[in-house]
């Protein structure tokens, strides 16, 4: 988990999801690109382990350095950022070898997260890779902006929904490992069905009544518990509403509040601009998807939902 104490130069977003291929990397720089012609000063983190492509989004064929050199040489975290083509915006290059998430120790994570936290920008976006691995869900759990990105398919969705479960019951635990309690939530959860819980949210209800110490510190802990919602390659209306049922899931199961951000359609100039190497956020400018990307940044800045016609 991150250190206790943080000591932090600008807000963390942090980019996840799950599943492979939703689109976390091309939503990443896109709303990189938004912030930074906005002004402020913007870091781009890419943490897909082993699979790191963030680069080429900004026509960089192959960086002089990445985070090989931080994990292998010990190299400043600072002293890897890279300029991007784009004013205010820099770019710290994933590992393009072989090395896997797994494979990060646990004084290599506390280190990356201390360094990550004293960027020198207003806005750092770390781009995660797929899959829940525990170190993919620490770096995730840091983030003062906890942003999901998935289409509308089942099969996204269901990793989305895992993923999200899984940082929370890690937050939980690893929360209550602190005041020593960590036993406790993994023996009541491995026996749930004798205490009659079926999910998560019946977990932490379960706690909170039962040990009136362990609420406690679970309300105060779990307030900034948030996770904010991007649909991406949307195709109709009904896919734009799947968020909104999103959202009542996961209050439902989990007892965490989701905000329904935004959503991104399908179209063609979003892999041309990829094709292209070139950031799309400058080069697509008049398209709908760039209006989308714009309004879900904003709603990212301030927590908010977007508006979505006939849903309360």
């Amino acid at each position: 988990m991150a250190p206790k104490s943080k000591v932090k130069e600008g807000e963390i977003w942090a980019i996840g999801g799950g599943k492979g291929g939703t689109g976390k990397t091309f939503i990443t720089s896109s709303a990189g690109t938004y912030l930074a012609r906005k002004g402020r000063q913007v870091v781009l983190v890419d943490m897909d382990i082993g699979g790191a492509n963030l680069h080429t989004f900004f026509g960089i064929s192959r960086p002089q350095k990445s985070l090989t050199s931080f994990f292998e040489m010990g190299a400043s975290l600072g002293d890897l950022v890279v300029p991007t083509e784009m004013p205010n915006m820099s770019l710290i290059t994933g590992d393009i070898h072989s090395m896997a998430s797994d494979k990060i120790t646990f004084s290599q994570k506390l280190k990356l997260f201390r360094q990550i936290m004293k960027l020198n920008a207003q806005t750092v976006l770390v781009d995660l890779g797929a899959g829940s691995h525990n170190n993919t869900l620490d770096t995730f759990l840091i983030a003062d902006k906890m942003i999901v990105v998935l289409v509308p398919e089942v099969i996204a969705i269901e990793n989305m929904y895992h993923f999200i479960k899984n940082s929370l019951f890690r937050k939980v635990k690893m929360t209550l490992k602190e005041y020593g309690f960590k036993e406790i939530v993994q023996h009541i959860w491995d026996r749930r069905q004798s205490y009659g819980i079926v999910n998560l949210k019946e977990l932490i209800d379960y706690l909170r009544e039962s040990f009136s110490y362990i609420g406690t510190i679970l309300d105060h802990e779990l307030s900034s518990f948030q996770i904010h919602l991007v649909l991406n390659m949307v195709r109709n209306n009904q896919d734009v509403q799947l968020g909104a049922s999103i959202k009542s899931v996961m209050m439902k199961y989990l007892g965490i509040p989701i905000h329904y951000s935004g959503y991104v359609e399908y179209s063609d100039a979003v892999w041309k601009s990829v094709r292209e190497r070139k950031p799309f956020m400058l080069n697509y400018l008049a398209t709908g998807c760039a209006k989308e990307i714009e309004i879900l940044t904003e709603n990212l800045i301030k927590s908010a939902d977007i508006d979505i016609p006939g849903v309360a």
